[in-house]
């Protein structure tokens, strides 16, 4: 009997022992390196099989895999370095090849029936990055423990097995694309991975490979609504797509809904806790982020007082589960995400929302100050770090408004001492940062409100300028 593919990538197709053999040989690369049990790996890669590959090998040395994002920049992977101090790294990126020594992705692999023990599951499995209110991005420690509940989570919340068929164009870097590469090895379910997203690739490749699951974003969602051929397309294979990492555009959805039939669900997840809840896989709601998966614990408590609230009142979202963080890099950051014990605790979403009397669980707002652009969180201090270095900059404040392609647009407000354009502010926020944080508007201000203390009022800052529209 032929083995079954597990893996497309292209024309390129592999089978699971095709697969371990490459792991095996890079695992054994990686040792001849020096790579031990313990040791942090950097890795920073395209969407390809061999960043699968290099995951797995780094695992069976018993070392953590240091997630590093290609959409950065230098500044952003010098800092992510100094947290984390990987002993070794491996990519596709010459940013990081400048950073350290690097085993390149691109070179051969010898396949190897050798195999490795079990990681142990208390010991560090990966580091993936959250930024924090205060400045550059904060790493997230997760075990092999935490993160295989969390695998276990998401499948059961799919419903994947191995009948299913999915591909993948969300960068692997971000805990929502390695949470679906590793759910879908788990249970078996057939997997093509793309380098980008494209719309006409992902709408072929479900008519063609017959792909049962869609994962998508809220720009993957606008350009299918936006899709002038959208109709010509065989889509009857689909169970349904799921709207991953920002709120859902109800009005984008119901039009691709109107127009081909899609079935929709929504989940709701962190960096720090990758599954928390998702809706049904059949009714299609929209208004809500579904209810707590099993295995995770869900309660409201009151912003003022932090103490539990009444069913449909509003407060700040704690989650409870095994599949939380271990932590973050730097350590001093940790205590303050918990409600209680870290680890034991209840983890402080920053999201404000509700839950009703049959669980159903509604975001209406962020209690923290994080900006959420195509599911990547932003630190409003990051871009504001920036924008002060200009000596036109007399002071600044970046906060986030609704976008309905990205979740979030980056709107900067710069009070000036000298003439400035808007265009040159942008394009210095662009050069030192990730594109994805580079602001969407920049508004020159007679000045910024602050509280004595100097605390930036970004919630008076952003009625000001958005209502103002």
């Amino acid at each position: 009997m032929t083995e079954p593919v597990l893996l497309a990538f292209e024309d390129r197709e592999y089978t699971r022992s095709e697969l371990d053999a490459l792991v095996s040989g890079m695992a054994t690369l990686l040792e001849e390196r020096g790579v031990r049990s313990g040791d942090r790996v950097a890795l920073m890669s395209s969407n390809r099989p061999e960043f699968v590959v290099a995951l797995q090998a780094i695992w069976s040395l018993g070392a953590a895999v240091v997630l590093l994002s290609t959409a950065w920049r230098r500044a952003e992977v010098d800092h992510a370095l100094a947290l984390t101090t990987p002993s070794h790294a491996i990519g596709d990126n010459p940013m990081l090849a400048e950073a350290m020594p690097m085993l390149d992705l691109d070179a051969p692999i010898t396949p190897s029936p050798r195999r490795f023990a079990p990681p142990s599951l208390d010991a560090d499995a990966l580091f993936v990055f959250s930024s924090g209110t205060t400045g550059m991005p904060k790493a997230v420690r997760h075990t092999h423990r935490a993160f295989a509940t969390a695998v276990a989570h998401w499948r059961s919340a799919l419903g994947l097995s191995a009948d299913d068929r999915m591909q993948i164009m969300t960068p692997p870097s971000h805990i929502l694309g390695l949470l679906n590469i590793a759910t879908a090895f788990e249970a078996g379910a057939w997997l093509r991975l793309h380098r980008r997203f494209d719309v006409d690739a992902m709408l072929r490749h479900i008519q063609t490979d017959r792909i049962t699951i869609e994962m998508a974003v809220a720009p993957i969602a606008l350009a299918l609504a936006a899709h002038p051929s959208l109709e010509s397309y065989d889509l009857s294979s689909l169970r349904y797509v799921m709207w991953c990492a920002t709120p859902v555009t109800k009005s984008v959805a119901e039009e691709v809904t109107a127009r081909v039939g899609i079935n929709w669900v929504t989940a709701y997840g962190a960096s720090e806790l990758p599954v928390i809840a998702c809706n049904s896989l059949v009714d299609g709601r929209l208004d809500t982020v579904g209810r707590a998966v099993p295995g995770v614990t869900i309660r409201v408590v009151s912003l003022e007082t932090g103490e539990p609230v009444p069913v449909d009142e509003t407060g700040e979202i704690q989650v409870r589960s095994a599949s939380v963080m271990a932590g973050y890099l730097p350590d001093d950051a940790t205590a303050d995400a918990f409600a209680g014990p870290v680890g034991d605790g209840w983890y402080r979403t920053g999201d404000v929302g509700h839950l009703d009397a049959d669980g159903w669980l509604r975001i209406t707002d962020r209690s923290k100050e994080m900006i959420k652009v195509r599911g990547f969180q932003v630190a409003p201090a990051e871009i504001e770090a920036v924008l002060h270095g200009h000596p036109a900059v007399a002071d600044c404040a970046v906060f986030g408004i609704p976008d309905a392609a990205n979740g979030e647009a980056v709107v900067a407000a710069v009070s000036r001492c000298q003439v400035v354009e808007s265009d040159e502010l942008t394009a210095l926020v662009a050069d030192r940062l990730a594109s994805y944080k580079r602001p969407s508007r920049v508004v020159f201000v007679e000045e910024i409100p602050r509280l004595p203390s100097g605390k930036v009022l970004r919630r008076v800052l952003k009625e000001r300028l958005w209502t103002s529209d």
